[in-house]
């Protein structure tokens, strides 16, 4: 069964945020037959998005429009910080997290996690610049720079700085489809995947 694949992005989003996830995942439904994954964008409005550097993306859906969403990937990068005050978005995203089967946050993503609670008493990690933000953001939030990416709870996986994500994701595909998909997508993609665990306890 399909499932669907929601990337959330916005003015100044991290490209490679979104654009890493993205091309993991349809990859992985152009190269198996029966396409485990139906990927695309979404933002607050139906506005060109205008990344950061100033890559132009025309989004997909808006958070009115779009269909059920299965996996949520909330890209991270600058624009975050604004973000933090948009309360129709944030309780979108909180939304969507309750529904979904799993929600990845990619790189400073976290700040909006932080901010949602979800982090609290959990481990997390964001880009390496951001840890101390996130003291403020969410003190209670156990940062895990050491690590890749971290399994923060059932359902939210949260990533370090913007390559990580593609990391991330090949994890996501391993944990879904099992690892030899994610081999075989990364090396369709020439790609240096290492398989990774993501627990509470231990991260490579």
């Amino acid at each position: 069964m399909t499932k669907n694949v929601g990337i959330l992005i916005f003015n100044d989003a991290e490209v490679l945020d979104f654009a890493g996830p993205f091309e993991v995942f349809s990859v992985t439904a152009q190269i198996n037959p029966e396409k485990p994954f139906n990927v695309f964008t979404i933002a607050r409005d139906e506005r060109i998005v205008s990344a950061v550097n100033g890559l132009k993306v025309q989004p997909d859906y808006t958070i009115h429009n779009h269909p059920v969403i299965d996996i949520l990937i909330v890209s991270g990068g600058q624009g975050t910080r604004a973000l933090l005050t948009d309360h129709m978005l944030l309780a979108w995203i909180e939304k969507i997290h309750q529904s979904a089967e799993l929600t990845l946050s990619i790189c400073s993503a976290s700040r909006l996690m932080g901010k949602l609670g979800l982090l609290n008493n959990r481990p997390f990690c964001t880009h390496h610049e951001v840890y101390e933000h996130m003291a403020e953001l969410a003190p209670r939030a156990v940062p895990k720079p050491e690590r890749r990416f971290t399994k923060s709870s059932d359902k939210l996986y949260t990533s370090g700085g913007i390559s990580a994500g593609i990391d991330l994701s090949f994890f996501t595909i391993a944990r879904l489809l099992g690892e030899s998909v994610a081999i075989r997508t990364a090396e369709y993609m020439e790609y240096n995947y290492i398989p990774q665990h993501a627990t509470h306890e231990q991260t490579h």
